[in-house]
């Protein structure tokens, strides 16, 4: 029989409030409560959970940044020119980020969204490298895995490209071997789901449903293989129902300025972030946007206050924010309205993430920031 196991299952989009709604594992669970988020979405908050910092600090917030001297995109001007009702296509679009991928050496999450191509080559990338292998972070910080590898403490850890089925079969096949300290299950079905359906559609506790009976044959195998099994389910934000969109695009391109000469923009799906190039811009655009209702730009305060204060302004000089429930339609993450979006303020009820343990004697943490140091201590006691 194997000695101790942490189990630390990540369930992305899996908030508190939902949790409050759908609970799962409640007999095996002994502690649960609201874990603090980040701002941003899983770009931001998984490598926080990985490093235990503040988003300044380990580099990573959006994907796209206004950057195009270091575009990896320029050669894809061309690319305006083909018939939008082919290229401007979701499936379209995922083949040929799967095809680019390898091509730039990237090894992280890419995909290239709803960009126009027009705009593509204005803009860099910033998650390259896979974040759960030696050097995903652009900060340079050390990952939990990092430490795991350094110590020599066997863990197991789910491969975020495979399906959810396929990584709870391996989690039962490490289950079953009873050698390593830490397996680290992610499931992130459950976040595609509330996107697509929002959080009150039956298709949540069903899917929820069938992640604990999966979770329980894994807990039950688990217990027979090792002498004690530790217990640590959570989250890394929860999600909104949308209730209305708005163009936010449309009113700042109506000003008339010119991206690329006068301002630069990104339009995340609950936030825009802007870059002013030219005398003027900023007042142009910020008087345009003030007059939308549904959201505000973002006081410097605020995201320092959030640990979003980027050196050099990275991610942009200025953030406009969408109330909860607001969703920017079109933007450069898609041309659709969504059931559910995340993303809005990180203290926001819906956006609150879940921490639930089986541990009676483990720390009890209050943000993301503090599970890293957590799951590093119970692998290494």
């Amino acid at each position: 029989m194997g000695g101790r196991l942490v189990l630390a299952v990540f369930i992305d989009g899996y908030g508190h409030r939902i949790a409050s709604r759908y609970p799962i594992l409640q007999e095996r669970l002994r502690w649960t409560g609201p874990l603090r988020t980040e701002f941003g979405y899983s770009s931001t908050c998984d490598p926080t959970i990985l490093t235990g910092v503040a988003p300044r600090d380990h580099g990573h917030f959006s994907f796209f940044v206004f950057d195009p001297v270091r575009s990896p995109f320029r050669r894809l001007r061309w690319m305006r020119w083909l018939p939008k009702a082919v290229v401007d296509r979701g499936r379209v679009r995922g083949w040929i980020s799967r095809a680019l991928a390898p091509l730039l050496g990237y090894t992280g999450y890419f995909q290239i969204y709803a960009v126009p191509w027009e705009r593509l080559p204005w803009l860099d990338y910033s998650e390259k490298r896979d974040l759960y292998q030696p050097g995903g972070i652009l900060g340079g910080q050390r990952t939990l895995f990092d430490d795991l590898r350094a110590a020599g403490v066997p863990f197991h850890l789910s491969d975020w490209r495979r399906s959810e089925e396929d990584n709870l079969r391996a989690l039962e096949e490490a289950a079953r071997g009873g050698t390593c300290r830490l397996a680290w299950l992610f499931l992130g079905g459950l976040d595609g789901v509330l996107h697509r359906v929002g959080t009150g559609h039956p298709e949540v506790p069903r899917h929820l449903a069938w992640y604990e009976e999966r979770l329980r044959r894994v807990l039950d195998l688990a217990d027979r293989t090792h002498s004690e099994v530790r217990l640590h389910l959570f989250s890394d934000h929860g999600m909104a129902d949308v209730n209305r969109t708005v163009d936010l695009q449309g009113v700042v391109e109506g000003t008339g300025l010119v991206f690329g000469r006068d301002y630069a923009a990104v339009y995340d799906s609950t936030m825009a972030r802007f870059w002013y190039l030219r005398e003027g811009a900023r007042q142009r655009i910020e008087d345009a946007i003030a007059a939308v209702s549904g959201g505000a730009i973002l006081p410097d305060e605020t995201l320092q206050s959030w640990g979003c204060d980027f050196p050099g302004r990275r991610y942009g000089h200025r953030f406009w924010l969408a109330d909860p429930g607001v969703l920017i339609v079109p933007s450069d993450m898609g041309r659709r309205p969504l059931a559910g979006m995340h993303g809005y303020h990180p203290e926001a009820e819906d956006m609150v993430a879940f921490y639930g343990t089986s541990t009676a004697d483990a720390p009890r943490p209050a943000s993301l920031r503090d599970l890293k140091g957590i799951l590093w201590g119970e692998a290494t006691r």
